[in-house]
């Protein structure tokens, strides 16, 4: 079935199993995502937002996206997290870009606990957009290993996102076996519990992993309740949804909460050229605050 070159305001995306998503709709959609996510939706996005939010009108007994559009002018917040779920990708896994990972493990945990041993203070990394909690997980792994490694000081993991299902999977720390295909069989041994029965193909994260996390929702456009400093934040294949004047002003307040040499990891695809001058690169996504 082909959608007419030719649209008006009337117009629908073509659709065979639900209603349709027309241009006043999508209008509509596109400026409030990006009001209040960030997030810019073009016309490429149409038919994947029509698809996505489909369920959503199923699950809310909605007609169609004009009834759609009204609830959320009616309750911008209330439906914002499912929202943002239905349109974003959470594609993440256990030691994703592990590079990252070996440069905590090698040089940075090491050297911020003798820091923190010799001089007092507390070690805090924050996972901005954790996504299903695959990433403060095994911040939480090379954390804890590390702790005993080099000796035990204050140190917790703040794991945020604006998915409320995202985050409801992350709180209960339970993974389908075949999502811990990156962690090696002995970590999968000693943080990770199988399941029986019914949960016989599921693994849940250690409870000492779930000590060191934080879970909570958080939209990153919205005010911050943190004050910091962390020593680290990742915000990893978040960004690439955001356009540039987003992405500076995100940038900036990073900047704000990270120490002198504190450190900011982005995703693959990801990079703070020409977007912020605060910061040095000095590994592959990795980037360090400078000093005054």
């Amino acid at each position: 079935m082909t959608v007419s070159a030719t649209m008006d305001n009337n117009t629908a995306v073509a659709g065979m199993n639900g209603p349709t998503l027309g241009d006043s709709e999508f209008g509509f959609l596109r400026t409030f995502v990006y009001e209040h996510c960030g997030i810019s939706l073009g016309e490429h996005k149409r038919q994947l937002v029509q698809g996505r939010l489909l369920r959503r009108l199923r699950a809310l007994k909605l007609r169609d996206f004009q009834s759609y559009c009204e609830l959320l002018k009616r309750d911008p917040h209330g439906e914002l997290g499912e929202l943002a779920s239905a349109i974003s990708t959470n594609v993440t896994a256990f030691f994703r870009e592990s590079h990252h990972f070996d440069l905590l493990t090698n040089e940075l945990l090491p050297q911020w606990i003798a820091e923190k041993k010799k001089q007092g203070g507390r070690l805090r990394i924050w996972s901005a957009g954790c996504a299903t909690g695959e990433e403060p997980y095994t911040l939480a792994i090379v954390l804890a290993e590390a702790l005993e490694k080099h000796g035990n000081i204050d140190a917790k993991i703040l794991a945020t996102d604006l998915s409320p299902q995202a985050l409801e999977t992350a709180k209960k720390g339970v993974y389908p076996i075949e999502r811990l295909e990156g962690v090696s069989a002995e970590r999968r041994r000693r943080w990770f519990l199988r399941g029986e029965g019914e949960y016989d193909q599921f693994a849940c994260v250690h409870p000492r992993l779930r000590e060191l996390v934080t879970i909570l929702p958080l939209n990153l456009l919205h005010d911050w309740p943190m004050q910091g400093p962390f020593d680290a934040i990742f915000c990893r294949n978040v960004v690439i949804y955001f356009d540039k004047p987003t992405k500076q002003r995100l940038f900036q307040r990073y900047a704000g909460l990270l120490p002198e040499e504190g450190y900011l990891f982005l995703g693959h695809s990801e990079s703070m050229y020409g977007l912020n001058d605060s910061f040095d690169l000095i590994g592959r996504t990795v980037y360090r605050k400078r000093s005054a």
